[in-house]
């Protein structure tokens, strides 16, 4: 597998430049114009034409070129934009191909910038021309290759509204369990250059060095914890925990059941008056808010008191995550209560325990089938009055079953991202799965770190 490698500040070269080649599709053409805002009929050709003959009208398109160029290939992986400085000059339709460029012009030793000319045509028509100031990396840094994506436009761009909660807070210290694959590695390392955590490697230091080096990856001044194998990193990151050393856990390259069993072993010192749950922190492209899916990947049959405290947990963590009163759909395959379907008794408990103060913090509606809960419509047409239907923050789902569906479904079907964090421990773990993408990987240590900093002020209450 090939990989982005970058190019440090003192390996970048006078004259040095980088260039790509590719069409522009209709997909991107679309997602251009309305990021542009530049979506009224003259902006059409000949005046209003149908979506499948729009043209790009100014140079978001090409800058977007140009900005991968800079933060894949040259300097490449932790590039940083300063500014930018572009002249459009000419119209990209459909189907043609653009070639651009980055060629060092001239670089700062005393302050890191370096500034590229920057040039962008079609055959050789130039369309866009200037300069581009960034800040070059100073370690080397390697990701892979992963193709790119069709465009997926998000209405709520989850993810990076949480980045730029965690902006304003410092680096959380985390033990990252077992760090002995080259994605747990490099994604950990990702979140220390963005500045969410300071990490701490448990694991074998040999095979993590191994890995590292095969990745051009950088360990100066990161604290390795010495283990044996993945059993004995799962403890001694628990252990670590435990004491305070730090204040989030990360999963590496081990089996989740290994360092969950350390979280909720009697002795880890780890357990709440909670039982632990799992949730997806979701970004659905077509849904107009963040989205929680609870629990997808812990409980497998939960009882009505579990039931309870998952639903606890995912409240807590909305109102982390800015939602101060969360709405919670306790879904079922129907929105009736039917004493032969016990999802549909449970949420019914939910609901009257929300009630009588049991559970605060949300407002509870249930039973509600999957589409009452997210769309107004179907909750209207089905003559379903609540305030919670068709604007539901939380999805509380029966059973791990249905949950893990659930969640695959918007990921595979609806081009969704999803966080995914451990709740109800002492604290936050970051779970992520192997398919996971970087976006998904960070987005899930922004939820933990967020959630650290809430725990300052108010620690959960630990089983003695």
């Amino acid at each position: 597998m090939s990989a982005y490698r970058n190019v440090t500040f003192e390996e970048l070269e006078i004259g040095a430049s980088a260039s790509a080649q590719r069409p522009l599709t209709q997909t991107e053409i679309e997602a251009l114009v309305l990021v542009s805002g530049d979506v009224e009929p003259f902006h059409l050709e000949d005046g209003g034409r149908m979506p499948d003959e729009l043209i790009a009208v100014d140079a978001v398109g090409v800058s977007a070129v140009i900005s991968g160029l800079l933060e894949r290939r040259l300097p490449g992986p932790g590039t940083r934009i300063v500014s930018t400085r572009l002249e459009y000059s000419g119209q990209v339709r459909v189907g043609e191909e653009l070639t651009a460029s980055v060629t060092v012009r001239e670089k700062n030793a005393d302050t890191g910038l370096v500034v590229f000319d920057c040039d962008a045509r079609v055959g050789e028509r130039r369309v866009v021309s200037g300069s581009v100031v960034v800040e070059a990396p100073r370690t080397r840094i390697a990701y892979s290759d992963i193709a790119t994506p069709e465009i997926i436009l998000r209405r709520n761009d989850v993810f990076t509204r949480l980045l730029r909660q965690c902006e304003p807070l410092e680096p959380v210290a985390c033990a990252v369990a077992h760090p002995c694959d080259r994605d747990s590695l490099l994604g950990a390392l990702e979140a220390t250059r963005r500045g969410l955590i300071v990490p701490v490697l448990v694991g074998p230091p040999a095979r993590i060095r191994t890995v590292a080096q095969a990745n051009s990856a950088d360990l100066s001044g990161i604290r390795i914890v010495a283990t044996e194998h993945s059993h004995a990193s799962a403890a001694a990151a628990a252990a670590l925990a435990r004491t305070g050393e730090v204040e989030m856990l990360m999963k590496g390259s081990l089996h989740t059941d290994e360092l969950l069993g350390q979280i909720v072993a009697a002795q880890s010192g780890l357990r709440t008056e909670r039982r632990v749950s799992h949730a997806f922190v979701m970004d659905v492209p077509a849904y107009d808010r963040i989205l929680l899916v609870t629990d997808a990947a812990i409980n497998i049959e939960p009882t009505l008191a579990e039931k309870a405290d998952i639903v606890r947990n995912a409240i807590e963590l909305a109102q982390v995550l800015g939602i101060p009163m969360p709405k919670v759909a306790i879904l079922s395959a129907v929105e009736t209560v039917n004493p032969n379907i016990r999802s549909t008794l449970d949420a019914a408990a939910l609901c009257k325990m929300a009630d009588r103060g049991q559970i605060e913090g949300g407002i509870l509606d249930g039973p509600l089938a999957f589409d009452n809960a997210i769309s107004e419509h179907a909750a209207r047409t089905k003559s379903i009055r609540s305030v919670v239907a068709g604007h539901a923050d939380i999805l509380m789902v029966p059973n791990i079953e249905s949950g893990n569906m659930l969640a695959k479904q918007l990921q595979y079907f609806a081009g969704a991202d999803s966080a995914g964090v451990v709740l109800g421990a002492r604290v936050p773990v970051v779970l992520t799965s192997r398919a996971d993408n970087v976006r998904m990987r960070i987005g899930s240590t922004a939820v933990a770190k967020l959630m650290a900093h809430a725990r300052r002020t108010v620690a959960p209450k630990a089983v003695t």
